[in-house]
């Protein structure tokens, strides 16, 4: 069962959602908050295993700034932003505050679905949009003569980068590797200080860089 709080000003929302989730046997809505601020308590006190964060909240905490606050409470936990905004502004401070996903409130329901069950397998899940602008960005990056680290990393940490960006969770990675849940998340955190990221979907653009996928550019 994937637990689910829900932020987002309006109750409109929030009651649509929690009668869409709690209809999928696997899915129950444990809470809702109005504001950053009132999310952030519910948290703590709720244990959720996946956080839809509005950003767009005008009273108390804004999106970006709960996310921010609550990964450092709770740096296991999902969050995933339902925005109108399709902007790439967004998309990327979304990213560097420790959200693990990024889907338009304009999506499917089964996109809605899809992308909850990702974050909560400890994956990565941003919309196709998105995707293109993160690499976009990326390459711009470089172009602009950013030091590519990879060659800074070790073997190991380049076969656990390969893994996560494709989305193995820790436990999948430790059974490849044959090596403990602990020593791939030490890895994955020495990995992620090296090539100055803090965000699965930049680990994802990063190994498209690197054709590390298979695919890329």
């Amino acid at each position: 069962m994937i637990k689910i709080l829900l932020v987002d000003d309006h109750a409109v929302v929030r009651m649509g959602l929690t009668m869409l989730l709690n209809n999928y046997p696997d899915m129950q809505v444990v809470g809702e908050a109005s504001e950053g601020n009132e999310g952030i308590k519910k948290a703590l006190l709720l244990k959720p295993d996946v956080v839809i964060m509005d950003l767009s909240m005008p009273h108390g905490k804004d999106g970006l700034s709960a996310t921010s606050e609550l990964k450092k409470q709770m740096p296991h936990v999902a969050i995933l932003i339902l925005t109108m905004h399709d902007d790439e502004e967004y998309l990327f401070r979304a990213i560097q505050a420790g959200a693990s996903g990024c889907i338009l409130k304009s999506a499917p329901q089964d996109e809605l679905v899809a992308a909850i069950q990702s974050v909560a397998d400890g994956n990565a899940y941003l919309h196709p949009s998105a995707i293109k602008k993160l690499i976009t960005e990326y390459m711009e990056t470089v172009k602009q003569g950013n030091t590519d680290t990879y060659s800074l990393l070790s073997d190991r940490e380049k076969e656990v980068l390969t893994l996560v960006a494709k989305g193995f969770s820790n436990k999948e990675i430790a059974e490849q590797l044959t090596i403990s849940v602990k020593t791939v998340e030490t890895h994955k955190g020495n990995l992620m200080e090296k090539l100055h990221m803090k965000s699965r979907p930049e680990l994802v653009a990063y190994a498209l860089k690197k054709g590390l996928l298979g695919y890329g550019m």
